[in-house]
């Protein structure tokens, strides 16, 4: 593309951004969701890299020493201050291995690895303290400093393609006691939230950006933390690209995007411990007093190994999550591809949530998951706030071994709402299970599964099932349940006609077969 100069610079960003979603694929048959595709380019737009002066500080020069034995923390805080004090550019890494403690980031600091630098963090639980103002698990606490912090900065960023390891072993010890989760906790005033010990047995997260506007995090391998891996919190303008996240600790979630704003992920991969990618907005009581939500996210031409999901949203989702865009992403082993979770007592709206040319194959467990059932938060909710999941399409989905293609698990009360799965071929040993559901869509979708129902709709009102093929023969197209189920609109499979089942209380009209 050849660029006038008489463009402004946001004509050119807005240009480059509208070439990039023209590579996402032919417009899909659905006006809804391609009117919201067509906000990428603004989106894209709005997120520039920071760019940094072209000086640089050698953490050598300021007294650190290549072999991995002698702590080098004072070196970096050295190098960081200097850097910032002479109006900002590189703190840099050279080749070899360096042991250091937390690294506290100012503004316009880049922090750049070396091909062949690898920084190893100190195991030392003391090192961390005194302790720092943070978010674990949608709750604002003190607590232990990350690995890596940065509070309240400008242009900040990580480069380069040598590695993070947080060397995290003796953390993963830690039984977390759930302190931070009690109910009169969340009443609290955040300066008394004050953690920081081993009894409380809060793991800090790896590298946490917190409050920060023009992030760039680039090119380096992380892994090998004490919690979350990757952690943008409260941040605007964020670009994280060509990161490895390599990492199979307790709850090492590759990148946790939380409560921030247009956020850019492209070109990583993950082999995690737990969710890829993952948006939060805050738990519960403490979310809904912030009041952040994460909107305007982009996801594209990753990949994934092991992981709870590929892309995840919630389970801390009270704040709120929308605008959400992923395409050109694969898929291989994960429990998921995609996966948005919650339960009684969040609050808080999922919605406006789209994927496009997804291959996903081996899940563990379903291609996707919707559920508002989410059962690893043991911790009993305070209040009956309801979440609401609303207004999603998922379409040109490619998928090859899971025990579920789709599952979709709403609540009685407050149903997962407007959900178009189109022009997608799953191939799972059962098909779509959802329950409490209203207004979804299947369109031009091939499912084969190996064994079981084609539908399974318990509490389903107002779905339309169009043109729905199998190669295979499963023993029943729908089977629906449900005394106020109805409305099921089905219309160019012909298989539909002999192969329905209604539950005892299912009105015979339903459903409707065109």
């Amino acid at each position: 593309m050849t660029l006038s100069p008489a463009l402004t610079s946001y004509g050119r960003l807005a240009l480059l951004a509208a070439a990039s979603l023209a590579v996402i694929g032919e417009s899909a048959a659905d006006p809804e969701a391609d009117k919201a595709w067509e906000t990428v380019p603004q989106i894209l737009a709005r997120i520039v890299p920071p760019v940094f002066p072209k000086k640089d500080f050698s953490i050598t020069d300021h007294g650190a020493k290549e072999g991995g034995k002698d702590n080098c923390k004072a070196a970096f805080d050295a190098a960081i201050k200097a850097c910032s004090e002479a109006g900002g550019g590189r703190v840099t890494v050279p080749q070899g291995k360096f042991l250091t403690g937390p690294i506290h980031l100012r503004s316009n600091v880049e922090l750049h690895l070396a091909d062949g630098a690898e920084l190893n963090f100190s195991d030392r639980f003391e090192d961390y303290l005194p302790v720092v103002p943070v978010r674990v698990g949608g709750v604002e606490i003190l607590n232990y400093s990350p690995l890596i912090f940065a509070k309240d900065c400008t242009n900040v960023a990580i480069t380069g393609k040598g590695k993070l390891n947080g060397n995290a072993a003796k953390w993963w010890k830690w039984k977390e006691s759930g302190a931070h989760f009690k109910a009169g906790i969340l009443t609290e005033p955040v300066e008394k939230r004050i953690f920081g010990t081993p009894e409380a047995g809060i793991r800090p997260n790896f590298l946490c950006l917190s409050g920060c506007k023009n992030v760039l995090l680039e090119d380096f391998t992380i892994g090998s933390g004490p919690n979350w891996t990757i952690h943008p919190l409260y941040c605007e303008n964020v670009t994280i690209r060509r990161v490895n996240v390599d990492t199979d600790g307790p709850n090492n979630d590759g990148i946790d995007p939380d409560s921030c704003r247009d956020v850019l992920i492209e070109h990583c991969t993950f082999n995690t411990g737990d969710d890829c990618v993952v948006l939060k907005s805050g738990y519960n009581e403490d979310g809904w007093r912030v009041g952040r939500p994460t909107e305007n996210v982009i996801m594209r031409h990753c990949s994934s190994k092991h992981g709870h999901g590929g892309l995840v949203i919630g389970s801390e989702m009270s704040g709120d999550v929308r605008n959400v865009f992923m395409h050109d992403c694969q898929f291989d082993g994960t429990d998921r591809a995609i996966r948005i979770k919650s339960k009684r007592g969040r609050g808080g709206v999922v919605e406006k949530v789209y994927a496009r040319d997804i291959k996903a194959k081996n899940m563990e467990y379903e291609f996707a998951i919707l559920n508002m059932d989410y059962s690893a938060d043991k911790n009993a909710a305070a209040n009956d706030k309801l979440p609401v999941f609303r207004d999603m399409c998922f379409e040109r989905i490619e998928g090859d071994g899971a025990p579920v293609a789709i599952r979709i698990t709403g609540e009685a009360d407050s149903p997962i709402e407007n959900i178009r799965f189109e022009n997608t071929k799953l191939a799972a040993k059962q098909g779509v299970i959802a329950s409490h559901v209203k207004g979804l869509r299947f369109e031009d979708i091939t499912i084969d599964p190996k064994d079981g129902v084609l539908f399974d709709f318990d509490g389903a009102s107002g779905v339309e099932i169009r043109n729905v093929t199998s190669s295979s023969t499963p023993k029943l197209f729908l089977k629906l349940a449900g005394e106020k189920s109805g409305g099921i609109d089905v219309s160019g499979s012909a298989a539909a006609k002999t192969r329905i089942s209604l539950a005892k209380g299912v009105a015979d009209n339903a459903v409707k077969i065109r």
